[in-house]
């Protein structure tokens, strides 16, 4: 993320073409004692890609230099052949995938960011948001520090190169010490490799073994697809360390807190094929789809999902409400984002582009739809739309989330709460918005108890739902003196 986002007043760019859908802003691998560590990185990140499509980056270590490989666009356009990775030597290595942000500058906002310190080289991966960035820069500028990017990462870096402490690790630990907010990081060392989690895990982080080497990644698909072992989560707050013989320390230096792992990991940002906290995210969200279907019953013909993130989600409800699963909507997977609109009107097709009709299918039905969230609800009014001129004779909107009410500050694109339908629409206004006969949401006891919890703890909540509930886990230095600053909510379990 860079320090000119919503966090800080500026606009969101980094929607699809109409601003309508969630992204969480980058995935991270690393790998130490692999002999083709950057190849491996670079399947790795190909698996989650998913979590970010605009830019790539490889940095790896041969035992005496580190190297970098950044590019914009997807994995394959950057590390397809075998030039690339034979820029990038050693048996370490880290990688990263990200959505690009307002003032990204092309390149040199890429990660793995890298610096020389005093210490020796030192290269950083990070998911997440750093929701004390910019005081720490004015701080950090205020005494002489020079950024070369606008991200919220390389505050950190100038954190671990003014520490007083001896050691790279107590650096490290110190710098976060001053952090706010959310981060999984993967950094590489002259003595190794450093992986941890945010004290609250908001973010996700994975541990494996590949024979001998130890891999991290955001997601245990990328364990997968490289054919490694998943070993356990990287515990909230957790720091291990991994040196070049294999010897891996752990350490928690920040003691232990109530986690609040991010929930919509669940709901949509994590590939199906994913363990999340234990669970797959695939049983997860037919679970939130059965749940939606036992508080939101409606007489109909079929269940559609919104693909590709509402057919899990459709399965469970089918499955609940014995109303007929069907694939009333064909995506098309060859749309890219720099597609040639020739005319204003060929700017307002982007969702037939993308999704279009089983006329056949739908024609005569009453149809239940579902999709994972509704952000600002111009992309489920089109396809409401869509569903009436196939002829459906009733279209009813389900949501496999609460109502995203408010922004997240936490390392996703949500756009600042005046264009979030639910914070600006009760449920009635939104479907007629969205012109659908009728429109639920899961409420957030029913996504806890989907998740597999009995209830939601309101005095603990055991997941970050800020964007539903507006109960902020973290503070939000960055945001107070800010127009409505005075409107947001402590963060759960703080005094005034």
């Amino acid at each position: 993320m860079t320090l000119t986002d919503p966090l800080c007043g500026a606009a969101h760019p980094f929607f699809d073409e109409n601003g309508d859908k969630l992204r969480e802003e980058c995935g991270i691998f690393g790998v130490l004692g692999a002999r083709d560590a950057a190849a491996i990185a670079a399947l790795g990140l190909h698996a989650l890609q998913h979590r970010g499509q605009e830019a790539v980056g490889i940095t790896s270590f041969d035992g005496q230099e580190f190297y970098s490989r950044r590019g914009l666009g997807h994995v394959a356009q950057n590390f397809s052949s075998g030039q690339a990775i034979a820029e990038l030597p050693g048996m370490m290595a880290a990688g990263h995938v990200r959505y690009s942000t307002t003032g990204g500058s092309g390149l040199r906002n890429v990660q793995p960011l890298f610096a020389d310190l005093a210490t020796g080289g030192f290269a950083i991966a990070h998911n997440g948001n750093i929701s004390n960035a910019m005081t720490l820069k004015r701080d950090l500028v205020a005494k002489g520090a020079i950024f070369q990017s606008t991200s919220d990462t390389e505050v950190i870096i100038h954190l671990v190169a003014t520490s007083r402490y001896p050691t790279l690790l107590d650096r490290f630990i110190d710098a976060l010490r001053l952090v706010e907010g959310a981060y999984s990081l993967i950094c590489l060392t002259n003595e190794g490799m450093i992986a941890c989690r945010d004290p609250l895990g908001i973010r996700p982080l994975v541990m494996g073994k590949l024979g001998d080497a130890v891999v991290f990644a955001s997601e245990t698909v990328a364990l997968d697809v490289i054919g490694a072992d998943f070993v356990r989560e990287v515990e909230p707050g957790e720091m291990i360390q991994v040196g070049h013989d294999g010897e891996i320390r752990c350490h928690r230096p920040f003691g232990h807190t109530s986690p609040r792992p991010c929930i919509f990991e669940h709901v949509y940002f994590s590939r199906p094929d994913s363990l999340m906290g234990g669970r797959s995210v695939y049983e997860v969200r037919k679970a939130i789809g059965a749940e939606l279907a036992r508080e939101s019953e409606v007489e109909a013909d079929i269940v559609i999902p919104v693909p590709d993130s509402g057919v899990p989600a459709a399965l469970g409800y089918a499955l609940a409400s014995g109303i007929p699963f069907e694939l009333g909507i064909i995506r098309s997977h060859y749309v890219g984002r720099t597609f040639i609109q020739p005319s204003d009107g060929a700017r307002h097709a982007d969702v037939k582009r993308k999704h279009n009709a089983n006329r056949a299918l739908v024609a005569g039905k009453r149809i239940v739809l579902i999709d994972d969230s509704i952000v600002r609800g111009t992309t489920s009014m089109k396809i409401v739309q869509m569903m009436r001129d196939a002829g459906a004779s009733e279209v009813h909107f389900r949501v496999a989330s609460p109502p995203t009410e408010h922004s997240c500050f936490y390392g996703v694109d949500t756009p600042e709460r005046s264009k979030l339908l639910a914070a600006t629409m009760d449920v009635e206004a939104m479907a007629k918005f969205i012109h659908a006969d009728s429109l639920a949401f899961i409420s957030i006891d029913g996504l806890y108890r989907a998740v597999g919890e009995a209830e939601r703890n309101k005095a603990c909540p055991q997941y970050c739902d800020a964007c539903f509930t507006g109960e902020y886990p973290t503070r939000l230095t960055d945001l107070v003196g800010r127009d409505g600053a005075d409107q947001l909510p402590l963060p759960v379990g703080k005094v005034a």
